[in-house]
């Protein structure tokens, strides 16, 4: 039993070599070197010597306030301000400490608590300039934290990044604000701004679920799912309650699993089932603007297939707003334009195709919508006659019997003079359209919508 004491070398006895001046002016030593080093700005020597100080003499507040000061300059603001929490424990009216820990605070975002620290200084001395022009810093930071909650409840994404960047003006170092930024860059659709902003801070913190989220939402607002749900998935092993990574997870997956379905559907040939399901996908989060875009467009697709063409217009129309750079949706919108025989508006989506896309399909289509809109201002002799474009010359024939006896003059002799003036013009009407549609040539000419002026056709005898 005895042997159990060990009583060798015992820890505490290397301090007892020297003596409490010695230590005290040995540790002085290494304050003059890192004031030195401080001075010359290698703040790492300066840290290292201001540690050496504080072994030797761990109740001296001011070693402390100095490595607080060498920290912050390496920017480690949270080490810094452990070094000048420790430094006004030790010495309650040490004024720089004080300063110090605000300024650390201000930095890392704290404005509250940076404004106590501030206001202890101001007890202390209340001409204080800096502790009053930090303390004026701290309350504005403050303003700009509540300015910056109230546009996010408001939707007002750009506000929020605005007051942000104001913030970290001050809090250089505060990654609630980075990451508020960054959110509100991906909710804007600034996304290689908001992965920069993630990035940094997952360079600093590889574990920091908010940066994880913001990569996720990232990939998920680009259209990268799956890519997305890992990072989500990620952030919630880090931090198993992060409500916002479970919600986009959520919303992830379901909008994933909506948008497939839908398609398949369409494929099958079931397109009201497609419909259905891609209204339900747009239902699940109006945040997320490029799968959105899609799913617009693949509703308009459907809504055409279903002869919904006005609403195919305006599921087109929505997926431009979301993204003006859309082609398939300029594409879609053009031959529902053409369906329904609004020409101009078909010209105008397919100029716009063609100046992006210079290719030999889309002139081709931008010539066919041009040659319709020109052909749709002339008269419209298949109109006049009350028959389709694709009628017989039997069905032609009947046709202009049937009208030329309707709009006869003789039939109308007892009318007024202006509905006999009317039914006149019609009937010159119905003999134009029938010798330009009962002529093969004329017609020909007439449905490729070329001009028959020089062709001594109707529009040279009715001039």
């Amino acid at each position: 039993k005895m042997a159990a004491v060990d009583i060798d070398v015992p820890v505490e006895t290397e301090p007892q070599i020297h003596n409490a001046v010695d230590l005290e002016r040995q540790a002085e030593g290494f304050k003059e070197q890192g004031n030195a080093f401080y001075s010359n700005k290698d703040y790492s020597e300066a840290f290292n010597y201001y540690t050496k100080a504080i072994d030797a003499c761990p109740k001296n507040a001011s070693y402390y306030g100095n490595r607080a000061a060498t920290l912050m300059m390496l920017c480690r603001f949270r080490e810094a301000l452990e070094d000048s929490q420790q430094a006004v424990r030790l010495d309650d009216c040490f004024m720089k400490g004080h300063l110090r820990e605000g300024k650390c605070h201000l930095s890392l975002g704290n404005a509250m608590a940076a404004s106590r620290s501030f206001q202890k200084v101001l007890e202390l001395e209340p001409s204080n300039k800096e502790a009053l022009k930090e303390n004026k810093n701290a309350s504005t930071l403050m303003d700009l934290e509540r300015m910056a909650e109230l546009s996010f409840e408001k939707r007002d994404f750009r506000k929020v990044v605005y007051c942000m960047d104001r913030a970290l003006a001050w809090a250089s170092a505060c990654h609630r604000f980075k990451i508020l930024k960054a959110e509100c860059l991906a909710l804007l659709g600034r996304y290689p701004e908001a992965q920069s902003v993630a990035s940094d801070i997952l360079r600093m913190d590889s574990t920091n679920a908010d940066a994880l989220y913001v990569r996720g939402l990232c990939l998920y607002y680009e259209d990268c799912i799956d890519k997305a749900v890992q990072f989500f998935v990620q952030a919630l092993r880090m931090a198993p309650d992060h409500e916002k990574a479970r919600l986009a997870c959520r919303n992830a997956k379901a909008l994933k699993a909506k948008k497939e379905e839908g398609n398949q559907m369409f494929k099958s040939c079931n397109y009201e089932a497609a419909y259905q399901l891609y209204t339900e996908a747009l239902a699940i989060d109006p945040n997320n603007i490029k799968t959105n875009a899609k799913l617009y467009c693949n509703r308009a697709t459907a809504g055409a297939k279903l002869k919904k063409l006005n609403q195919a217009i305006e599921d087109c129309t929505s997926a431009i707003k979301l993204d003006d750079t859309y082609i398939k949706a300029y594409l879609r919108r053009a031959q529902c334009y053409m369906d329904t025989e609004q020409y101009e508006e078909a010209v105008r989506d397919y100029e716009k195709v063609y100046q992006t896309e210079k290719t030999s399909e889309h002139k081709h289509l931008l010539k066919n919508a041009q040659l319709e809109l020109k052909k749709s201002k002339r008269k419209d002799y298949y109109k006049v006659l009350g028959v389709g474009k694709n009628a017989t010359d039997d069905e032609i024939k009947k046709a202009y019997r049937k009208r030329a006896l309707m709009h006869h003059p003789d039939r109308h002799s007892s009318a007024t003079p202006e509905i006999q003036k009317e039914e006149e013009k019609k009937f010159k009407e119905v003999g134009e359209a029938f010798t330009v549609l009962s002529d093969p040539k004329k017609k020909v000419r007439y449905d490729n919508g070329h001009d028959l002026d020089n062709d001594g056709g109707c529009d040279g005898r009715g001039k």
